[in-house]
């Protein structure tokens, strides 16, 4: 099996950078370990940077008819008492919202999009064994399938875009620079709340903790649990009553549904939160990109985006390195170069949301955020913050002018 590019991972990014490439005329291979795209995905907050690209790719307003919800911002409330608001309506049109979209619903109208393209091979059900090697360059990958059997793909550029615990990053021998930088996991659950759609991504603060609330489809409520970093066993050995009991009152207005809709240990999901930087994204015939290059904590909704925001920085220097066939480090290192300084002042950003707007504190540490959120909502300084959380430091447009098929009507001249 010949392509010009393997890409490895279904993921936002993966798809992303399969479409942008196969419209540019770029054969690719995509190696996906599940079957029918049946993984279990936590994030799926769109910034107006993600929902840029995908609109580019012609794909958002289909992605979003699969089913998703607009939100027209952050809140943090302490103790139900409104703290901070960052209105999205402050942007311009049409990205002046937030938009909690399934990732199923993403994934299904990415693929469909790829699928309808020559030159694209999707390999379901098969993880990366190994990465074929001549010297010191990677040449393509050996896949193997659920029954056992390998399939060899020789290509000019292997891309691992198969998140935080990327094997394409391990077997390339890449660290992956975790840090531990967040002093919070968070254990999410989603619940039934037909009617009681809050609009917005809230942060709710207690005496306790924090948790994190917004609204995603269909009818319901997707909800994050933070608690102190590794403290979720001694949690769930307390048993689900005891944790149904907890979270409902810290959650008051959502009590009922929490006593009716959390029915077992089952229902929560562990994220284990970390920083990490690997060592290197670009090698001889090698790309990493969105989480296998770098990870990120929940706070401030940024993983997806900067996942497509890599994939359309990656774009246009995989389609150089395949029409020159040059495919070495020095060609793939343009990406590098742009991207992880973006990737390092979210973590940063990152660290000092997740103390502000997580951390725990008494009364003095609630004033000072008080008058930090009244900051950010009531100045100019606000809307500044907002446009960097919305589009990154580095906002990044798909570079439609390499498109030479299936592309969407809207971007034909």
């Amino acid at each position: 099996m010949n392509t010009d590019v393997c890409v490895v991972g279904a993921g936002p990014a993966g798809l992303a950078l399969s479409l942008m490439l196969l419209r540019s005329g770029v054969r690719v291979t995509l190696l996906e370990r599940s079957s029918g795209l049946r993984r279990d995905f936590h994030g799926e907050i769109l910034q107006p940077g993600g929902q840029r690209v995908l609109d580019d790719l012609g794909v958002l307003a289909g992605a979003r008819a699969r089913g998703g919800c607009d939100l027209a911002g952050f809140q943090v409330l302490q103790d139900d008492r409104l703290l901070l608001d960052i209105d999205y309506g402050r942007l311009a049109a049409p990205y002046d919202h937030l938009l909690a979209l399934p990732q199923r619903h993403l994934l299904a109208e990415l693929l469909d999009a790829c699928g309808r393209l020559p030159g694209f091979t999707l390999l379901e059900g098969h993880r990366i064994g190994a990465l074929l090697r001549d010297g010191g360059r990677v040449t393509g990958a050996v896949a193997t399938g659920r029954d056992g059997t390998s399939v060899t793909v020789p290509a000019h550029v292997v891309v691992g875009a198969d998140g935080r615990f990327s094997r394409t990053r391990r077997l390339a021998g890449i660290d992956a620079g975790r840090s531990e930088a967040f002093d919070q996991d968070v254990v999410w659950f989603s619940l039934p709340a037909a009617g009681l759609a809050t609009g917005y991504v809230r942060v709710h603060r207690t005496a306790r903790g924090a948790l994190l609330v917004h609204d995603t489809h269909p009818d319901r409520l997707r909800i994050g649990w933070t608690l102190p970093h590794r403290t979720w066993n001694a949690a769930a050995a307390r048993g689900i009553d005891a944790i149904r009991r907890e979270l409902a009152a810290e959650l008051p207005r959502f009590a009922d549904l929490v006593h009716d809709g959390l029915r077992g240990l089952a229902d929560l999901k562990l994220l284990d939160v970390f920083a990490a930087q690997a060592g290197q994204w670009v090698g001889d015939g090698l790309v990493l990109v969105g989480d296998s290059a770098h990870t990120h904590g929940p706070i401030g909704a940024q993983g997806i985006n900067l996942a497509l925001q890599d994939a359309a920085a990656a774009h246009p220097v995989l389609v150089d390195a395949v029409r020159t066939g040059d495919a070495g480090r020095e060609r793939l290192l343009p990406y590098e170069r742009r991207r992880r300084p973006v990737a390092a002042a979210v973590h940063r950003m990152q660290r000092m949301q997740a103390k502000a707007l997580l951390g725990r504190g008494g009364p003095v540490a609630t004033r000072l955020r008080s008058r930090a959120a009244a900051l950010v909502t009531r100045t100019p300084i606000g809307a500044r913050i907002t446009r960097t959380v919305a589009y990154g430091t580095d906002p990044v447009s798909v570079r439609t002018d390499l498109f030479t098929a299936g592309v969407p009507a809207g971007q034909r001249d």
